[in-house]
């Protein structure tokens, strides 16, 4: 057992605890009704049942789908984040500066590059690797054949607004085969527009296209007013994007709910002019610059999480997972944010929001139901023992996950009879 595995061992207790946190759900777009469960409790996952996982000398129960097994793969892994599958090799970006790449069990990663300037996200496009960091994104020629590569082979691709705060790039292909980049506002308020209104320093905060036809390549805005979308990916059947987005800390623990937003291009989310309460949209007094739209433009949340989640990748299920997932449903990794109860981030850990991944039932292209899908990740005093971000499908049908604290690794999700 690895020293890194005995260290993050060293929070654990054995644990039995059902999830409970507030949610709501949309039932279009722009939402009719938000309903909840008892004021508080999400909807349990309709086939669902509890595992004992054990990770060396301690005992986790968590919950997880029927008929499927979790199971820690490597924790030779140092704060990874997003995965990509390029046919059958997870390529994995991380917040400690290497880019790690596994063959078939996944079980032994190798370090393809180190870099700084943060290789949060990675994917392969017509036989380039692309890394997506803070201030830039770079390219190399790749294959399934490489197996390293150096910083002095890389190619820049495109100039990004760096610096502090909300300094993740998730790098993506759509089904259009452009490359789409998510771009979070530096804070809370700050005075930051994805749009070529705004200098390129401040152009942050939504969804943008990397045009390579031209030369340079340039950033083209596509969406804005998502003040930290992490995660986002399209629907198999319909082909529109849907991004979770991170929202602002300063409203205090329940306000606003994290939001699910239906992306298209041009589409304007608020943030940090506006923001959604579940109910109505509301001006947010933290920002005095004139917002650059109005709140009519406003497209609110597909669906909507409990405040202080941290949302971080999104994927569609392209098949059906298990009894109780289809294809085009959705899956939200939640990372569970520092806030507690009292407001801040001093109170009882234990109040803090889990971490989890959330399933989202989807009819007719649209969200209807978001339930707990697998828990047990946050100790009864407050520990996390893992936090989800990164999502993948893997080549064999199973689900793959990243956690960057606690127990770092790379986990599976799969069927119960393999």
């Amino acid at each position: 057992m690895s020293i890194r595995l005995l260290l993050a061992l060293l929070i654990g207790v054995a644990i039995k605890t059902t999830v409970f946190v507030p949610w709501l759900h949309a039932a279009d777009v722009p939402p009719t009704q938000f309903d909840t469960v008892d004021g508080r409790s999400p909807a349990p996952f309709a086939h669902s049942e509890t595992q004992t996982l054990k990770l060396g000398p301690y005992t986790f129960t968590v919950g997880v789908p029927e008929n499927t097994v979790l199971e820690l793969l490597t924790p030779e892994l140092e704060r990874p984040r997003m995965l990509h599958f390029y046919h059958d090799r997870l390529l994995i970006g991380s917040r400690s500066g290497n880019v790690y790449w596994l063959d078939p069990p996944y079980d032994n990663p190798q370090v393809l590059i180190q870099l700084d300037d943060y290789p949060h996200s990675v994917v392969v496009h017509e036989d380039h690797l692309y890394i997506a960091r803070t201030s830039r994104v770079d390219k190399v020629p790749y294959s399934l054949e490489t197996k390293s590569v150096s910083s002095s082979e890389l190619i820049p691709v495109v100039d990004v607004p760096g610096g502090r705060g909300h300094n993740s790039r998730t790098l993506k292909v759509g089904p259009d085969r452009r490359l789409y980049l998510s771009l979070g506002i530096t804070g809370n308020c700050s005075n930051e527009f994805l749009d070529a209104s705004y200098p390129e320093e401040l152009r942050r905060g939504g969804l943008a296209v990397i045009d390579e036809t031209r030369s340079p390549a340039v950033l083209r805005a596509y969406s804005s007013g998502l003040r930290n979308p992490v995660g986002f990916d399209w629907h198999p059947e319909t082909g529109v994007m849907f991004a979770s987005n991170n929202g602002p800390d300063h409203l205090g623990f329940e306000l606003p709910p994290e939001s699910f937003a239906r992306v298209v291009e041009g589409s304007f989310h608020g943030m940090p002019w506006f923001y959604f309460d579940g109910k109505k949209l509301n001006r947010d007094s933290c920002i005095s610059a004139d917002a650059p739209m109005n709140i009519t433009q406003v497209k609110k949340p597909a669906a909507v999480f409990a405040a202080r989640s941290a949302p971080m990748d999104v994927l569609f299920l392209s098949k059906q997972f298990g009894r109780g997932s289809e294809p085009g449903d959705a899956l939200v990794a939640l990372r569970g944010g520092w806030g507690t109860s009292d407001g801040g981030g001093g109170g009882d850990p234990a109040s803090r929001r889990e971490p989890k991944l959330l399933h989202l039932r989807f009819t007719e292209g649209m969200p209807r139901q978001v339930t707990d899908y697998v828990t047990g990740f946050q100790l009864d005093a407050g520990e996390r023992w893992a936090r989800p971000v990164g999502l993948a499908e893997g080549p064999d049908g199973a689900l793959y996950f990243t956690s960057d604290e606690g127990i770092q690794g790379l986990y599976r999700l799969r069927s119960a009879t393999e």
